[in-house]
């Protein structure tokens, strides 16, 4: 039997795909029903995070130290800032304009030396308790996106309050949260033909027949008695409409098509994935998501340094920062002056590192794929460099210092719990909540930590 302005039967297995969201093959009917019992909604402000996996040597970032030996140094040069004693690389000059924009935190620090573990820490707040030095790890508990979605609960246009912008951590998992609340993964918005895949009908649907509710219904009438042998569709009733009205809202379709901003503005964040990012993440905010985390791992699908995970076997952090920093530098500043240029700066908290940074000392290797002799660091959780702006908080300063080989803290040490709890205050997240796994234990959103007292 067809469908009311079907061509032809709609099979069984082509309706189930129908609104299923990139979430491990959860319905937006389970979406919605696992929000729905989240706690009332907290202030609209939204974090931004700039998520540098692989770890950035805060040597030829943020942390440079031009007076160490060259050993340690490394081969770049500081530049100065419009914020006196804010020196950065030479490769951030559109930063070095706007440094009373942002602040610099020279003192982050933790135990966990592997990606996984290093990510883990910095994005839960959780110390894995037995650490994998193969980096294959996963999290046992929720990243902070993942639980200000929780917290958050739904949104009232149908925005999910998590979003990672081409991808999201892998190293994660909502676990006792449940699966509602994984980020909702964007793809590449700098592709000529972006289109969240998310949004779009595996079916192949087109809008007229989505809005199409008699036929609709028609369908989840058919096919709920075999789904109910399973309970799938427990409250069906309740969310059908409310998943139908995720797949067809307007605001929600605005949010993400990038193509509404003016080619100008586009041009000025960069038209390359990182830039684009950015772009979208500004959009993804304003239309009110807690949090998005862009995955700021390769600035476009050319680039031979895929990742900042920068050994001297493989890269060569001249020519590596040479073809990223320039793009960060653009994306960065061309989305803090256009949240400035809206009246977003105070909203939005944008924050840019990743899980840990690299040996103050420099190793070498005699060649790599480039034929040019590699010149590297390996990791280092003693001593690493953020970027955050906005939110409300102290800009155009320096938070915390290390020591003159960049080896560890000797000011002001801060800990990714401390600035997990900056981003929760920031949120309106208190982040001594507990919240109840599925067997009733109640466990804190973070177990220590205090917002950074310089910034707030």
């Amino acid at each position: 039997m067809a469908g009311v302005g079907c061509r032809g039967p709609f099979k069984r297995r082509e309706f189930l795909r129908a609104g299923v969201l990139a979430l491990g093959g959860v319905t937006l009917s389970d979406v919605l029903r696992a929000r729905s019992h989240a706690a009332a909604p907290s202030p609209n402000t939204s974090v931004i995070l700039f998520w540098m996996w692989g770890g950035p040597s805060q040597l030829e970032t943020y942390d440079m130290k031009p007076d160490a030996p060259r050993e340690y140094r490394g081969p770049l040069s500081p530049i100065s800032t419009n914020v006196p004693g804010l020196d950065i690389c030479e490769y951030f000059p559109l930063q070095a304009q706007m440094a009373d924009k942002f602040s610099v935190i020279r003192s982050l620090h933790h135990d966990m030396s592997a990606h996984n573990d290093g990510s883990i820490e910095v994005l839960t707040g959780k110390t894995p308790r037995v650490p994998d030095p193969t980096s294959q790890a996963r999290s046992e508990h929720p990243d902070f996106g993942m639980v200000a979605s929780q917290v958050r609960g739904r949104h009232p246009a149908g925005m999910p309050q998590y979003v990672g912008v081409q991808r999201a951590p892998f190293m994660t998992a909502p676990n006792y949260l449940g699966v509602a609340h994984k980020a909702f993964e964007t793809g590449d918005p700098s592709k000529p033909d972006y289109a969240p895949r998310n949004l779009t009908l595996a079916t192949g649907l087109d809008n007229a027949r989505l809005g199409d509710r008699k036929f609709l219904v028609d369908q989840f009438d058919r096919f709920r008695r075999d789904l109910d042998l399973n309970r799938a569709l427990d409250g069906v009733d309740v969310f059908r409409s409310a998943a139908f009205e995720v797949l067809t809202s307007r605001t929600v379709a605005d949010a993400f098509d990038i193509r509404q901003e003016d080619p100008r503005l586009r041009d000025r964040y960069g038209r390359h994935r990182w830039g684009q990012s950015c772009l979208l993440a500004r959009r993804l905010t304003e239309a009110g998501v807690a949090v998005v985390n862009i995955d700021a791992t390769a600035p476009n699908d050319t680039t031979k340094h895929f990742s900042w995970d920068d050994h001297a076997s493989a890269f060569h952090l001249d020519y590596a920062q040479r073809e990223r920093l320039p793009q960060m530098d653009q994306a960065l500043t061309a989305l803090i002056q256009d949240l400035h240029d809206r009246g977003l700066d105070k909203q939005v908290l944008v924050i840019a590192c990743g899980e840990f940074g690299r040996t103050p000392k420099v190793n070498y290797a005699p060649k790599n794929f480039s034929d040019q002799p590699g010149v590297g660091r390996d990791h280092w959780p003693s001593a690493f460099s953020a970027f955050i702006a906005g939110g409300r908080l102290r800009m155009g300063q320096v938070v915390g210092a290390t020591n003159s080989k960049a080896e560890y803290p000797v000011q002001n040490p801060v800990t990714p719990q401390d600035l997990l709890a900056t981003a929760y205050h920031h949120l309106g997240i208190d982040p001594q909540r507990m919240i109840v796994d599925f067997g009733g234990r109640p466990i804190s959103i973070l177990p220590d930590g205090k917002p950074i007292a310089a910034l707030v």
